[in-house]
């Protein structure tokens, strides 16, 4: 017999797609669920009430309709919020996503790293905690852009995008005092992996930076592939499913990027 419960992977948008791709490659047989809350899109910019109250309950209903085996909350905002909430609420393992600081203040030459996240990431105590823990001989400097979140979706949607625009989102870190010292930026929501490249670009164009960029998303699919090891998996775990709370011309836009993912079926919760 072969167990062919899923791994739910959850985010308010699409990237949670730069956790799922990294887990794919370590998982090749494991049967997947991608959960967009587009009805409360995007979280970043909700407050933390909202945020705490919404989660554990959407995830509640989540686990009863999909009985995954695993929940990845592929969201750093949720995770910094929720993420306690959920683990006591539900009767499974739940892997949280956090800001990559420890691996950035590892790498970082200059001792100064920026946190790129949105609003509502950047400001949780969660962040003086790994920043504390782990960086403590560094300048962390933070930015919440909301706009980045936006591009990123408009990216995977197939549209064009402005260049200034990840210009601006950056300068907004870089511009800070003492953020010319910056060589190492942590990409704080799992939307950013997904404009990295643009970033990079972006980069380049604020007079020639040099900036490593972090995320966890590699760190995150070890964790899943280490919790799940010795696990059964279907011989075919079939087409990934997408599951939108909300639908409209939008969900149907990322269709093609959701497949790149191995995510073939769309459907509504």
């Amino acid at each position: 017999m072969t167990d062919a419960r899923p791994i739910l992977f959850f985010d308010s948008g699409v990237g949670g797609l730069s956790v799922l791709g990294p887990t794919r490659a370590l998982l090749p047989r494991a049967p997947f669920i991608y959960v967009a809350d587009s009805a409360g899109f995007p979280y970043g910019t909700k407050s933390e009430a909202e945020i705490a109250a919404r989660v554990p309950a959407l995830l509640g209903r989540l686990a009863e309709r999909y009985r995954p085996r695993l929940i990845v909350i592929a969201c750093n905002t949720a995770s910094t919020i929720a993420l306690a909430a959920v683990r006591s609420a539900l009767d499974l393992g739940v892997v949280g996503t956090v800001p990559a600081i420890k691996p950035a203040a590892a790498i970082s030459v200059t001792r100064a790293i920026g946190v790129l996240g949105t609003s509502a990431t950047v400001r949780q105590p969660y962040v003086d905690d790994l920043t504390a823990r782990f960086a403590g001989d560094c300048l962390v400097l933070r930015y919440g852009s909301a706009e980045l979140v936006e591009l990123a979706e408009a990216k995977l949607r197939g549209e064009a995008t402005d260049p200034a625009r990840y210009a601006a989102a950056l300068q907004g870190l870089l511009g800070q005092p003492g953020g010319e010292r910056i060589d190492t930026v942590v990409l704080a929501c799992t939307h950013f992996p997904l404009v990295e490249a643009e970033l990079t670009a972006a980069a380049q164009s604020l007079g020639g930076r040099a900036i490593r960029f972090v995320d966890g998303g590699a760190g995150i699919a070890r964790r899943v592939a280490a919790l799940t090891q010795g696990q059964e998996w279907p011989d075919d775990p079939g087409a990934g499913r997408a599951v939108f709370t909300r639908g409209g011309g939008d969900v149907d836009a990322l269709a093609p990027a959701l497949a790149s993912y191995g995510l073939n079926r769309l459907e509504p919760f």
